[in-house]
């Protein structure tokens, strides 16, 4: 396994496989925003606007490759408020299910945090939905719940989903 920090460019020419992530996740329930009926050309839509954060540095994006295939991505977003420039944001922690019970999102999530030290960041959140995948990994890895968002977001199939909040003070 192969974890890449894209420049703006990478990040343009990774929309395909990026979008293949994002759909498959979706189609696998996973609660990312999107729902269930979503199409390529919103993925890829959704991509060309990180793909322009990235390039002017709003936030950084990182991709697990495996056999020259990209089967997972995180996002640090950097661009914060002038009084919390210590602080940064992960976002669309994504493994296609072709590549998770690999170790794929834990070592996506430790080179998020290594990115988040680099640019000087010592306090990182996150929203995940409580009791699943995502938040049985972050618990893990050593973050902290801070508290749950009753019915805040919705399942791809439209039924109410929990957010949880939580952080990780990084040293």
């Amino acid at each position: 396994m192969r974890i890449t920090r894209l420049d703006g460019a990478a990040a343009v020419a990774a929309i395909p496989a990026l979008s293949d992530i994002l759909l498959d996740c979706v189609a696998g329930g996973a609660s990312v925003s999107f729902m269930q009926d979503m199409t390529r050309a919103e993925a890829e839509a959704f991509w060309r606007r990180i793909a322009d954060d990235v390039a002017q540095g709003g936030r950084a994006l990182l991709v697990a490759e495996q056999d020259g295939r990209a089967l997972g991505t995180v996002q640090v977003i950097l661009d914060t408020p002038p009084n919390q420039p210590h602080r940064g944001e992960i976002a669309k922690m994504l493994v296609h299910r072709d590549g998770r019970q690999q170790g794929m999102g834990a070592a996506l999530m430790r080179a998020a945090e290594d990115t988040a030290r680099q640019e000087g960041r010592t306090l990182l959140t996150l929203d995940t939905v409580p009791d699943e995948a995502g938040f049985r990994l972050y618990a893990r890895l050593g973050w902290s719940s801070a508290g749950v968002v009753p019915g805040y977001a919705l399942w791809p199939d439209g039924r109410p989903c929990d957010t949880l909040y939580m952080w990780k003070q990084l040293s």
